[in-house]
């Protein structure tokens, strides 16, 4: 809705300066068309009042509003008192033009991420707008994350809903440092391995202090950088008398020094340790070779798995061979072949012996270092054979459930895979999508591990059930890796095909979507070339479609329409090349129909950008036919929207109202963007119909 009303703009700018006259793309060409436009309207004229009600219509700047705040701290936190101080001292201190930041870092395991939870929980009053955390790890395991879906995640967490999610990283950084401009809160970035991650996210506002926890040693960001050291024997003993209980820690008095020797001053390894002190004889914890650095975490890991039942330690190793960002009970069952109630008392032994953290809802988490550990240990532990068996087996399950939910989310596209005849299918579209919402992470990361073991099909067919989430819930700048991830395979492996095409074509609609205009073009070029290779016209047709939209969006209307008109061309010959083919499918019949009714769709927005608005009606009027005779309220709804926007702009506002009150009638209650879209076109019909 958000580039219907740029859209709107657009026609409005044609209306009132009588030529085709592009967005303005700059500051120096906003005053000028604006001069030009204010130069040509006078007091209470319909013209000026229209510009007065399309110009209120833009969307309410959004506020900030507290969201979930911190994860709680542990009950056993203990000492870290100069760091504290050192995170209040940049917290507190005058500003003087610098902004407050501040980059925890430390080994593995040490405490930082509890040492920011500490502090916002000791410094709550210094926050009266709000504390915000994100995990970088909740977005795609180990993969990189880019800067636009970390300000994506914080905007989120500041209760910024999709509807008001700006698609560009500039658009999310300006919308970023208007909402948090002059208020008092905190933000935490946990697990940041760039400083292009956070960069956006430095305050341009002394109220607002970002603390970054970086995943590994610091990195060159203007910030006070804090070293988390280890903890001293004495707050070693502390931690673990909390975490253990005292009696625990004086009945282990004897092995007290060796564990503390091992431990180092480690937060994790002192916490796996205290869950050790439980036992009444525990096993003899297993040292590294001595031609090995000592590595607390490591050694640690080697202990507990010393410890826990062979069944359990083997299924640790084989789900951490995927790097996943959140280990359930099927993708566990997955890993061993076996079913999701046998695992779940493995997960939950393993949680208590901080081999995997938990998250709710029945999920865990590897800590970074623990999964990579396993992960190195599983071949030499299991055998290659174990190891590539499990991997398939997960690749295999993750697959199945994200075709069966695309299928779902998607019932009518050509561009998703039949659902599977194994597996359990979803209820409808709004259950798929919402698996897939759901399941996004693990369905990401497992397009790179299904590349890195050379699974190559599963690569690609992984990257296909994507399409749900990047054409309707809008996780474009997330999938937009793991694409080209398997764009490029897809080039390599069957090049200029069908596949390779649909992977460019979904590559092309993330740019598109992003603002990445150029490269946008290039991608949906590249799928148009490969469809047209490929033999397959109604392929080339939609890319051709798509090209055309790229095109509306830029404001670049007469261009839209060409390539509108040369995919029609194209749709239709597909009817002429398949002549009288008695084995034509029925519902290939329909996803014709339903494709050329959208083209007319897309066209009648064209030709009303252009001024054209006579032919915008016709077009828009054999797009709403075929939705009424086929039910599809939704696009039926949205081809309402523009006939009354069409209706409007030609001065037939009762014609114009009527639309809208039928669009309304069709919309679900959902459909809140769409709604409020309507609420302000119609106000615009109502002023100017007086």
């Amino acid at each position: 809705m958000g580039k219907q009303l740029l859209l709107s703009t657009q026609a409005q700018i044609v209306r009132t300066l009588g030529r085709p006259t592009p967005l303005p793309a700059s500051g120096p060409e906003l005053d000028m068309v604006g001069r030009e436009i204010s130069s040509r309207l006078e007091p209470d004229q319909r013209l000026t009042r229209e510009w007065a009600l399309l110009l209120g219509s833009a969307p309410v700047a959004a506020t900030l509003t507290p969201g979930a705040g911190m994860p709680p701290s542990p009950r056993d936190f203990t000492d870290r008192v100069a760091v504290l101080r050192q995170l209040k001292r940049e917290a507190t201190r005058p500003a003087k033009g610098r902004s407050r930041v501040a980059l925890l870092w430390g080994p593995p395991g040490i405490g930082r991420r509890v040492i920011a939870l500490q502090f916002a929980s000791e410094n709550a009053g210094l926050y009266p707008d709000g504390q915000f955390y994100v995990d970088l790890r909740d977005v795609a395991g180990d993969q990189a994350v880019e800067p636009v879906v970390v300000l994506q995640r914080v905007l989120r967490e500041m209760n910024v809903g999709p509807d008001d999610l700006p698609a560009t990283e500039l658009g999310c950084q300006d919308l970023y440092r208007r909402l948090t401009n002059g208020r008092r809160a905190l933000v935490v970035i946990n697990h940041a391995t760039t400083a292009a991650q956070v960069r956006p996210l430095v305050p341009n506002t002394p109220e607002l202090f970002l603390v970054v926890v970086a995943s590994g040693p610091p990195f060159a960001l203007d910030a006070e950088r804090i070293e988390v050291p280890p903890l001293k024997d004495r707050d070693a003993k502390a931690l673990l008398k909390k975490a253990a209980g005292a009696e625990n820690v004086a009945r282990a008095k004897a092995r007290l020094p060796g564990i503390l020797e091992r431990c180092e001053g480690n937060g994790y390894a002192l916490r796996a340790a205290a869950v050790r002190l439980f036992d009444a004889e525990p096993p003899e914890p297993l040292s590294e070779p001595r031609s090995l650095p000592s590595d607390p975490v490591r050694g640690t890991v080697r202990a507990v798995c010393a410890r826990l039942p062979s069944p359990t330690v083997r299924m640790c190793r084989l789900v951490a061979l995927g790097g996943w960002p959140v280990v359930t009970a099927e993708l566990a069952a997955w890993a061993v072949a076996a079913s999701p109630e046998d695992v779940a008392p493995m997960l939950a032994e393993a949680a208590e012996a901080e081999l995997l953290q938990p998250l709710g809802d029945g999920g865990y988490r590897f800590p970074p270092e623990v999964g990579r550990y396993l992960a190195d240990t599983a071949g030499a532990e299991l055998g290659a054979p174990a190891c590539s068996a499990a991997v398939s087996q997960m690749l295999t399950g993750l697959l199945n459930r994200a075709e069966h939910a695309a299928h779902a989310a998607l019932p009518q596209s050509w561009r998703v895979a039949e659902a599977p005849e194994r597996g359990e299918p979803y209820a409808g579209e709004a259950e798929g999508l919402a698996a897939l919402v759901a399941g996004r992470v693990n369905l990401l990361r497992a397009i790179f591990v299904a590349e890195d073991y050379q699974h190559i099909e599963t690569c690609l067919r992984l990257a296909r059930t994507l399409w749900p989430l990047v054409l309707k819930a809008g996780y474009w700048a997330e999938a937009l890796p793991a694409l080209q991830v398997a764009a490029r395979r897809a080039d390599e492996r069957h090049p200029e095909s069908e596949t390779s095409a649909a992977l460019h074509f979904q590559l092309a609609h993330c740019l598109g979507q992003l603002r990445r205009w150029d490269e946008a073009e290039r991608e949906a070029g590249t799928a148009v070339a490969h469809e047209r290779a490929a033999g397959h016209l109604f392929g080339e047709a939609s890319c051709v479609e798509y090209l055309g939209l790229l095109h509306l969006y830029q404001s670049k209307g007469p261009e839209a329409a060409q390539r509108f008109a040369e995919a029609g061309a194209l749709y239709r010959r597909t009817v002429d090349d398949r002549g009288d083919d008695a084995g034509a499918d029925a519902g290939e019949d329909r996803q014709l129909r339903r494709a050329l009714a959208l083209l007319e769709r897309h066209t009648g927005r064209a030709l009303w950008v252009n001024g054209e608005l006579a032919e915008s009606r016709r077009h828009l009027g054999v797009a709403r036919a075929h939705f009424e005779r086929e039910g599809e309220d939704y696009n039926l709804a949205r081809t309402l929207t523009d006939l009354a926007e069409t209706t409007h702009t030609m001065g037939r506002d009762r014609e114009a109202l009527d639309h809208i009150a039928e669009a309304e009638r069709l919309l679900p209650a959902s459909a809140s963007a769409h709604r409020r879209y309507l609420t302000d076109l119609r106000r615009r019909c109502e002023a100017t119909s007086r």
